[in-house]
């Protein structure tokens, strides 16, 4: 079964950092688009960050640009999400999702949806 595993979400102060990362079971993801999303309670599923195949283009939503940064190691099948500078607004559960980052923030073509992590910035 194909399918995406996110690690790494907890609690943290505002102003503090966490490392998702985003590991596939069952595939690689040398060829794919690799998107981050996240969802607050009440609210829709957001694009946060995608990045290419090749890990050459990336791309951030206005709220996380300069905070967070998105990354791919291909040799350990895995993608990675740095965040800094947490805000509150950051609390939310976030997933991974394989699709074409031209697509991104857009959700239609992405799929292997993992669990999701939790993340909560909170004092």
């Amino acid at each position: 079964q194909l399918q995406l595993v996110e690690s790494g979400g907890g609690l943290v102060q505002p102003g503090g950092s966490l490392r998702l990362s985003c590991a596939a079971s069952g595939f690689t993801l040398d060829y794919s688009g690799i998107g981050w999303f996240r969802q607050a309670p009440g609210k829709e599923r957001e694009g946060v960050s995608c990045i290419s195949s090749s890990g050459g283009s990336t791309n951030y939503a206005d709220s996380v640009k300069g905070r967070f940064t998105i990354s791919r190691d291909n040799a350990k099948n895995t993608v990675y999400l740095q965040m800094n500078s947490l805000k509150p607004e950051d609390t939310a559960v976030y997933y991974c999702a394989v699709g074409p980052c031209s697509d991104w923030p857009y959700r239609f073509n992405f799929g292997s949806w993992g669990q999701g992590t939790q993340v909560t910035v909170s004092s």
